[in-house]
């Protein structure tokens, strides 16, 4: 009756969201599409909750007459990714929500998380818990949460687990050429061409998120030593946030089963009372039954002038150390450091820290 007081009046008598929702499904079935879209801009306008956020992005519509929809369900989603952005205050209740409110709230480049490794666990915590019987969990993990995964932000030591792992959950094949997809702009940035490479510039599975640990990229050897060299890029907006005494902590990474990580700060000086840009290497954690070893560990960043990463600091470190550095990297007051555009290539910081383990030295058991 209110569909077809509206066809003939064009108002509705009603702004209660359950019976316009009510409404709207009747409208896409018999295709009245101005009655579709005045319910939508209704239900926009509308105060909006969890509830009706995904019983908006749940109900069934006509492929042909979803356009007319859309704007509601757009807005849905946007209401879902805002408020369950902080991913760790809510990730219990997150274990109750929809599969499209997930794909909703995953979706988003804003969502805070540690490193993009606590949203792949998540997602198998959530098939698990949601979906019993395993060929329905493989199902729901390969077409509809494992691609809002953005692999190629996740830490190398996820990765290579992920690779090794025997887990039924997961479709071998599948993840294997995910990672490998991910792993590829990476390895190969020149070479990339034609549609890839737009899909890499614009593609929100290779965006970054607001990640609290840095990405980095890494190149590991084994021979003649085993050696890691880490690539971390910093923006000067980023360094500004560091002002006056904050950190940046990338992702750990592993050298001989050992966890490593870098740390990047801005420290005062206690005598001229100066800020500086500090970068300092730690030793994380250990596998069991690791050995204990020393490494040669150099810090370097890359000039404009020349195009070069230019040695900055070197030293020793070992296992059972804590963390070694510098808290003056650049030897300069941080005003100078963040305005210097030789450091600052278009707008980055480029750093690299090279470790080496010292061949010849007796093996500790840790």
């Amino acid at each position: 009756m209110e569909l077809l007081s509206y066809m003939y009046s064009g108002k509705l008598t009603t702004a209660e969201p359950t019976r316009l929702l009510d409404i709207l499904m009747a409208a896409d079935k018999f295709e009245v599409l101005s009655c579709m879209r005045h319910c939508s801009q209704l239900l926009i306008s509308l105060p909006m909750t969890t509830e009706s956020a995904l019983l908006y992005i749940d109900h069934p519509c006509s492929v042909s007459m979803v356009n007319e929809v859309r704007p509601l369900i757009d807005a849905s989603k946007e209401f879902l990714a805002n408020k369950y952005k902080d991913f760790y205050e809510f990730k219990s209740e997150l274990m109750n929500i929809s599969l499209a409110g997930i794909e909703a709230i995953f979706s988003s480049t804003d969502i805070q998380v540690e490193t993009e490794d606590d949203v792949y666990y998540f997602m198998l915590d959530w098939a698990r818990a949601r979906y019993v019987e395993l060929e329905e969990r493989r199902k729901i993990l390969s077409s509809r949460l494992l691609p809002l995964v953005r692999f190629s932000h996740m830490t190398c030591m996820t990765l290579q687990e992920i690779l090794a792992s025997t887990d039924n959950d997961i479709d071998r094949e599948q993840v294997t050429h995910r990672i490998a997809e991910a792993l590829l702009p990476k390895a190969y940035p020149k070479q990339l061409e034609g549609a890839l490479a737009a899909e890499v510039t614009t593609c929100s599975r290779f965006a970054e998120r607001a990640y609290e640990y840095k990405p980095v990229k890494l190149v590991a050897f084994d021979q003649p030593c085993p050696q890691i060299i880490v690539y971390l890029d910093l923006t000067r907006d980023e360094c500004s946030q560091l002002f006056p005494s904050g950190r940046i902590c990338p992702h750990p990474f592993r050298l001989l089963g050992w966890g490593f990580y870098l740390m990047a700060t801005c420290e005062m000086d206690e005598q001229s009372k100066l800020c500086s840009f500090g970068l300092w290497l730690g030793v994380a954690k250990n596998m069991k039954g690791s050995s204990c070893f020393m490494v040669d560990y150099e810090f370097a960043a890359r000039k404009r002038s020349s195009g070069k990463f230019v040695r900055k600091l070197e030293g020793k470190i070992s296992t059972t150390d804590e963390t070694h550095g510098c808290s003056d990297l650049f030897g300069i007051p941080w005003s100078t450091f963040i305005a210097n555009d030789n450091l600052f290539i278009n707008g980055v910081l480029h750093l690299r820290a090279d470790l080496r383990v010292l061949l010849g030295q007796p093996k500790l058991q840790a």
